[in-house]
């Protein structure tokens, strides 16, 4: 082996392996983060070659067998098909970031029921991407080779599958992992399970019957240091002698006895030895891993339907997962084969249906709008742009129903910003909530704009699709810190707009000022949306304009 071979990160990563195979049930897997490339591809050519790989959209009957429906319609009979998880061993779980939380759960359970199953978790994700906490949890050792040299990693043998009985675990050592666990912020009750494992079958490895300080230090490295959150701050403590030596009681077994305990390290030296292993930017990992844990799922972002839709004409398919069979269309495509299949198959009885005849249902599935009016409520006409934008709102609602349309309003004013009327389809509610609305003071449009988008944000955790209407007749004036000021003002609804753009919310700018704002316009163009002059309009005049420029 190299010298770029023997870094500290591929020899845990190969020591990892030899525990997982000598260990499986005992210690669940390894969650590896790593892109595709030559380091990741040595990794696996260390695996022992009897491994089966997973996709995370991986259904049900392929994970743990089920009904075969193709051999089931061509003999007729009942034929189950046997799972990837049926025989037990190592499975490789490719871009482990995209699996959804329903295969994290299945996955967890299989690693809680199987006597001899354990995984290795691909995680390739970028920025806040991060497979599910479920199945991360149940994975004892966690593993980074993003920034690993590849020379020299080629030429490595597989880890050999061997398994070894675990080394006798004795209450201090217990204690001291718990500790240490505590000191750098461990909280996860597993991973000191975990830990404790990885003490045990490492003494094991090297052939001792009882877990020493080595074996402590070495499942500190490769289980507690990858989850830790925090750097353990030592306390100075007075190390003085006392004045006389202990007498010597002459009792040589006691001292037998104690060898043990008395030649494991103490606990600050262990903690000291395992910050030493913490890389130098970890608390810019920390960072990331915060926002990578807090993403969601970690399955990526989707965009989908929040409801089902209109049916779409079926088409021929494979049953299994979620899809529909669509009995009629099924039937009318096996029909005219049966005299032909009858003379094949004079043994069968009723309809023959084929493979190729199963048709699945489809639907057009679209998701709920919800358009937010972004209405400033500053200004001598306040009173008269605010009565306008209700019954706009009004108008809209009054044919929502159809489109299953949502609307909101945010209006700004003063210093201050306010969702006025949270996201409704109730029409009834919207002229109770919107009655009397204040009007006049300054223009704090980037706090406006800032509401807006922070509705949208929701709006699209919910399978929506907001849709952004700004309807102004002047120029910010306001910062988003409250202070007076168009220069900044200005700057904040920019970067504001650059938001709402990158969020991808559909935007529409109405001028209802009596002159043309050319600062509006930019904006307009910066939100990647569309700018209309309409002075003085009507209720009718902003929801016929709002429905055209936004093709509802």
């Amino acid at each position: 082996m190299t010298k770029d071979a023997a870094t500290p990160v591929w020899a845990h990563a190969r020591l990892a392996l030899r525990m997982i195979a000598a260990d499986p049930k005992g210690l669940g897997g390894i969650l590896l983060r790593s892109r595709a490339g030559p380091v990741r591809d040595a990794f696996l050519s260390l695996l022992p070659p009897a491994t089966r790989r997973l996709h995370p959209a991986i259904e049900d009957d392929q994970l743990f067998g089920g009904i075969d429906f193709d051999a089931t319609l061509a003999s007729g009979t009942l034929v189950r098909s046997r799972g990837l998880a049926a025989d037990e061993g190592l499975l490789i779980l490719g871009m482990a970031e995209r699996a959804t939380p329903a295969l994290a759960a299945r996955l967890a359970r299989l690693l809680d029921t199987a006597d001899a199953t354990a995984i290795v978790a691909l995680d390739e994700g970028i920025d806040d991407e991060a497979p599910p906490p479920t199945l991360s949890d149940r994975l004892a050792f966690h593993i980074d080779l993003n920034d690993l040299p590849y020379r020299g990693l080629a030429q490595l043998e597989p880890v050999p599958a061997t398994r070894v009985a675990p080394a006798r675990l004795g209450p201090e050592d217990i204690e001291q992992i718990a500790h240490i666990a505590e000191a750098f912020g461990v909280t996860s009750v597993r991973a000191g399970c975990f830990a404790m494992r990885a003490a045990q079958i490492n003494a094991a490895l090297s052939g001792r019957d009882r877990v020493d300080s080595t074996d402590i230090e070495i499942a500190v490295a490769l289980v507690l240091i990858p989850r830790a959150t925090r750097i353990p701050q030592t306390e100075e403590e007075d190390q003085t002698e006392p004045d006389t030596p202990p007498p010597d009681t002459g009792d040589d077994d006691a001292d037998q006895g104690n060898s043990d305990q008395n030649d494991r390290l103490p606990d600050d030296m262990l903690i000291e030895a395992a910050k030493a292993l913490l890389p130098p930017d970890f608390l810019d990992k920390l960072a990331a891993r915060h926002q990578r844990s807090g993403a969601g799922n970690g399955s990526g972002a989707t965009k989908s339907g929040n409801r089902r839709g209109r049916p779409l004409p079926s088409r021929a398919g494979r049953l299994g997962g979620q899809a529909r069979l669509d009995l009629i269309a099924t039937l009318r495509a096996a029909a005219p084969w049966q005299r032909i299949r009858r003379q094949s198959r004079p043994d069968r009885a009723g309809v023959i249906i084929h493979p190729n005849d199963i048709h699945l249902r489809r639907y057009d599935e679209k998701s709920d709008r919800l358009l937010v009016f972004v209405v400033d409520a500053s200004g001598s006409a306040a009173l008269t742009r605010l009565a306008e934008a209700k019954g706009a709102v009004e108008l809209m609602l009054a044919a929502a129903y159809a489109r299953r349309d949502h609307v909101a309003l945010v209006a700004f004013r003063g210093e201050t910003a306010e969702v006025l009327l949270p996201p409704t389809r109730s029409l009834a509610r919207t002229k109770r909530e919107l009655a009397g609305l204040p009007g006049g003071g300054a223009t704090p449009l980037a706090l406006g704009l800032k509401e807006a988008l922070s509705l949208a944000d929701m709006a699209k955790k919910k399978g929506m699709l907001p849709t952004i209407a700004l309807l102004t007749d002047g120029r910010a004036n306001i910062a988003l810190d409250g202070t007076p000021g168009r220069d900044q003002a200005g700057a904040d609804a920019t970067r504001m707009a650059q938001q709402l753009r990158v969020s991808g919310a559909d935007a529409i700018v109405i001028d209802m000022g009596r002159r043309p704002e050319n600062q509006l316009c930019e904006l307009a163009k910066v939100m990647g949306g569309t700018y209309l002059a309409l002075p003085m309009a009507s209720a009718k005049t902003i929801s016929t304009a709002v429905t055209t420029a936004l093709d509802i």
